[in-house]
């Protein structure tokens, strides 16, 4: 709301306006309240891995993640993705992820022509049926990656991708690392955060 007059009063500051949060390292800042949070679940996956973060999330019954450039996703802030009527379908799909799913199939399930089907989609959650199943994908195979030792080909396969290629393909878009180097990094940070043995 107030983005013009802050880049006026405010020439010499990077102002990002369609982020929820930004991530500069040493300094982290979000857009408002709602958005506050968003920032605190980054941070909380960050230092402590998707399966932390993702449980914070549910307690506290908000969307785990909101993807990408997010001035689009505003919406989710007053409308969390289980308070409305995609719910049953996000639940089945979340149930399903290592089977094959197409879009006629997320219809089906949620009674709803496949036209309706990515209206609601991208008025409830921003984002298109396919886009928002990836990252379901990934944030399952980072919580595998972190709390197991099954090799990557396997999770490829719990995760839906089929095989450990297409894990790595889809997970280094959306992660900006492989799942080796996610998997060698997070048990560093578990490591440190443990301190040293007894």
């Amino acid at each position: 709301m107030n983005a013009g007059d802050f880049t006026h009063r405010f020439p010499e500051v990077r102002f990002e306006p369609a982020v929820l949060y930004t991530d500069d390292g040493d300094v982290l800042t979000s857009a408002g309240t709602g958005a506050a949070v968003d920032l605190c679940l980054h941070l909380l996956r960050r230092d402590h891995g998707a399966a932390v973060a993702n449980e914070v999330a549910r307690r506290m019954v908000v969307p785990p993640h909101r993807e990408g450039g997010q001035a689009q996703h505003a919406p989710l802030l007053v409308q969390p993705e289980n308070s409305d009527d995609l719910a049953p379908v996000l639940q089945w799909a979340r149930d399903h992820l290592d089977q094959p799913l197409t879009v006629s199939q997320f219809a089906r399930t949620a009674k709803l022509s496949e036209r309706t089907l990515a209206r609601r989609f991208h008025d409830k959650l921003g984002t298109t049926p396919l886009r928002w199943l990836l990252q379901q994908r990934v944030r399952l195979a980072q919580e595998l990656l972190e709390t197991s030792d099954e090799p990557v080909e396997r999770i490829a396969r719990r995760t839906g991708f089929s095989t450990a290629a297409n894990l790595r393909l889809h997970f280094g878009r959306v992660t900006g690392m492989t799942p080796q180097t996610y998997r060698h990094v997070f048990r560093a940070r578990a490591r440190r955060a443990a301190g040293p043995p007894p």
